[in-house]
């Protein structure tokens, strides 16, 4: 149904190119009979929703806005939706604009810029690492003082652990520091205060966990919580294991949700989905990031377990002004985003079939394909691909999880690269 056609309610979806999550939440609207309009650069593209959807120009940023707000005129849109960061704020303005469900704008940049947050965070004292600010114009001796070890150190606006490393003591800080600056200058797409800060925080030793939730006019629905069991120690901070339920008993995950509802409170989100990741250490909930969209890559598949309904579909729903009633199902589900073990030429993949046939796999999906580079955290972005499965018990689908990804040998070949000589 095209609702240019005939005036029909639409929700709108804007998505950057290549994103992971438009497809999900296009199906997800089909289940529930929602019209959607995707505004995207897919010109182009050989798929129907983004051929005939609306067409954008991100190379420029600044006319973007205007650009949406004008080309939607003519279409009934009672909803707006970004797939990914990229597009959220982009997304808040067009739903402020429209008079529907929405963050201020202002509170979505914040959550972007790690340093901000994280002094937000503080004025209004809610629990995070204690964190120092680098300022890489000027000279780090006397911004080094103060720090503690052992930290954490990273960009303040790239995402999915890019460029994260720990540093045990101030050597190890330095050799972090001209890593992640070389990795900031052969990016051309980042602000040139992207690139002059770094935020260093205190190492939380303790258990990580990433949480999914809803903001319904401010208050925050909690989702569910994924048990991270693989310890995440550093050097770098590369997702793998995520199990749901949760092992965690219901007073720290009622401490969770009280602690990330005063994050959202201090940043001044109201509005939609966030993805939000925490440690614990000796009962104390530590905030270690908090975005306001759904999880990324293909993970968003295993909400369907927790709530009854997928997590699309739940979002959806919110960009309408409405929301469904939460039903906890008695299975457990998990994914292993599987790691990229060293650089070079992926060649082949060995072991599929052993892996696939493990009791309880669902689905075992390969994002990068036989000769494509390989580039490992913290200087890469992505993962070679999702494992997932599902099971009666939490401890069955992390067993199943292993054993498929212990049947998995990736064949890598060197990068060989040519020097100029003379």
């Amino acid at each position: 149904m095209n609702p240019i056609n005939n005036g029909a309610p639409c929700v709108l979806i804007i998505a950057p190119h290549g994103s992971y999550r438009t497809f999900a939440f296009t199906r997800a609207a089909e289940t529930l009979a929602i019209n959607t309009l995707i505004a995207s650069d897919g010109k182009h593209s050989l798929i129907s929703a983004y051929a005939h959807g609306i067409h954008l120009d991100f190379t420029e940023p600044d006319s973007l806005y205007t650009q949406l707000l004008e080309s939607i005129q003519d279409y009934n849109v009672v909803g707006v939706i970004a797939t990914d960061d990229y597009t959220t704020e982009l997304a808040a303005r067009i739903a402020q604009a429209l008079n529907l469900p929405h963050n201020d704008p202002a509170a979505v940049l914040l959550t972007q810029r790690k340093d901000l947050a994280r002094e937000r965070l503080k004025s209004y004292g809610v629990s995070k690492p204690e964190h120092w600010r680098l300022d890489l114009s000027i000279d780090l001796k006397q911004q080094l003082t103060p720090i503690v070890f052992p930290v954490v150190v990273k960009p303040v606006a790239l995402a999915g652990s890019r460029g994260v490393i720990r540093a045990n003591d101030q050597t190890e800080l330095l050799k972090a520091i001209d890593r992640i600056t070389q990795l900031l200058n052969s990016m051309n797409d980042l602000s040139l205060d992207a690139k002059k800060y770094l935020l260093v925080e205190a190492f939380i030793e303790g258990d990580e966990f990433a949480i999914e939730g809803m903001l319904y006019q401010g208050e925050l629905k909690l989702l569910t919580i994924f048990d991270k069991p693989e310890p995440m120690n550093g050097p770098y901070f590369e997702e793998n294991y995520y199990l749901s339920p949760s092992k965690l008993g219901k007073e720290t995950q009622h401490n969770i949700t009280e602690v990330l509802q005063q994050a959202c409170n201090a940043y001044g989100l109201t509005e939609g989905p966030i993805h939000a990741e925490c440690r614990i250490r000796d009962g104390q909930v530590f905030i270690i990031e908090v975005a306001a969209r759904t999880i990324g890559g293909l993970c968003a598949r295993l909400l369907s377990v927790g709530t009854g309904h997928s997590l699309e579909e739940i979002v959806l729903k919110h960009a309408m002004g409405q929301r469904f009633e939460i039903e906890p199902q008695q299975h457990a589900a998990g994914v292993l985003m599987i790691p990229i073990p060293k650089a070079g030429i992926l060649k082949r993949i060995e072991g599929m079939l052993a892996a696939q046939a493990v009791d309880h796999i669902d689905e075992i999906n390969i994002q990068i394909r036989e000769g494509h580079e390989l580039i490992p955290l913290p200087d890469g972005s992505s993962y070679l691909g999702f494992i997932f499965a599902y099971a009666d018990t939490t401890e069955e689908v992390e067993h199943a999880l292993r054993t498929a990804h212990a049947h998995l040998n990736f064949v890598i070949a060197p990068v060989w690269k040519l020097s100029q000589v003379g």
